[in-house]
């Protein structure tokens, strides 16, 4: 059992064991997947952006979906899991809520997929090229603000409460660690993909690849 040092004792603060255990490198899930025992992967990015970058494999399960069915994706998430986003904060929402839920052996991929594809190019898949969720987030709210300030100088001081609105938005955003913009972004028609994902399909296709996963463990230990 992994312990800890006691920060009163000795002066100084130490990280969490669990929260060291919980980060995966892309070179440990590059040697997992060519081994007998590859993960299960959840990417809880949106479906556009899935199919624009993507480690081969891996099931796109968005993170507002993940979190309004944890309970029930939960019973089908058993095994070594591997939560994948953009850079790592979407995974490590979702790891919270997997936690919540009662799964405790799931981590995520440092670095998300991005620093996969830098590290470890052959174990990803570019698709239909998109920007992803959170350009589309600063590119929007930043045209905003500058509209909202030119349009104060151009045509009225009122115009100038755009800019406000909107860095009102930001900060709710960051103390509600949601995102309003970008579920709105989410609906656009660039960001649709033929089938978007369902609980329905997700609980067909894990317990697929739990059981190869489990038949790949067996064989592995003869």
């Amino acid at each position: 059992m992994a312990t800890t040092t006691n920060p009163a004792s000795t002066g100084t603060t130490s990280t969490p064991a669990s929260a060291a255990t919980a980060l995966m490198s892309p070179t440990e899930l590059a040697e997992k997947l060519q081994s007998r025992q590859s993960p299960l992967l959840v990417d809880v990015r949106t479906p556009a952006e899935h199919e624009s970058l993507r480690v081969p494999g891996s099931h796109n399960v968005p993170l507002d979906l993940l979190q309004k069915n944890k309970d029930t994706l939960a019973e089908q998430f058993t095994g070594d899991i591997v939560l994948i986003c953009q850079t790592g904060n979407r995974a490590n929402q979702a790891l919270q809520h997997l936690r919540a839920a009662g799964v405790d052996t799931a981590r995520v991929l440092d670095g998300g997929v991005v620093a996969m594809e830098a590290q470890h190019s052959q174990h990803t898949h570019r698709g239909q090229q998109r920007w992803a969720m959170d350009r589309q987030v600063r590119m929007v709210a930043g045209s905003l603000v500058l509209t909202g300030f030119l349009g104060s100088k151009l045509i009225s001081p009122k115009v100038g409460y755009l800019a406000g609105a909107i860095g009102a938005g930001l900060t709710f955003s960051a103390l509600t660690d949601s995102c309003a913009m970008a579920a709105a972004l989410n609906k656009m028609p660039w960001n649709k993909v033929e089938a978007d994902p369902t609980v329905e399909k997700l609980l067909a296709e894990i317990p697929r690849s739990t059981a190869i996963q489990t038949a790949q463990t067996k064989a592995s230990r003869g």
